[in-house]
């Protein structure tokens, strides 16, 4: 019910990548081979970032198409994520000790 002189403005989802307050580096890389979601765990090769599968170096900061071309996007090389909003090409459980020693923290504190 929308109360007389408001509109409804739908609804939002929030956002729950970030989980804690370690400090993040950002930084501008090529994304490759594939169309990813903000939160999605990327290994470097090459030069370029694509979604991980084995040796993980940082995690997607916003959506990104390089499914038809290299693409710039932004990255976070360090902070505190919700193991529930990450995403990878393997589980990203078996990723936890690998991330952690990039200084990428893992935590279980929010839903999805």
């Amino acid at each position: 019910m929308t109360v007389q002189g408001f509109t409804n403005q739908g609804e939002t989802k929030s956002d729950v990548l970030l989980a804690g307050e370690f400090p993040r580096v950002s930084f501008l890389v090529t994304i490759t081979g594939g169309k990813y979601e903000r939160g999605t765990i990327l290994s470097k090769s090459d030069g370029k970032y694509t979604i991980c599968a084995d040796n993980p170096e940082a995690v997607l900061a916003e959506n990104v198409d390089a499914s038809s071309e290299d693409k710039q996007a932004v990255v976070y090389l360090t902070g505190e994520f919700n193991l529930a909003a990450l995403t990878a090409s393997v589980d990203v459980s078996t990723l936890i000790d690998k991330l952690r020693s990039k200084n990428i923290f893992v935590k279980t504190n929010q839903a999805y």
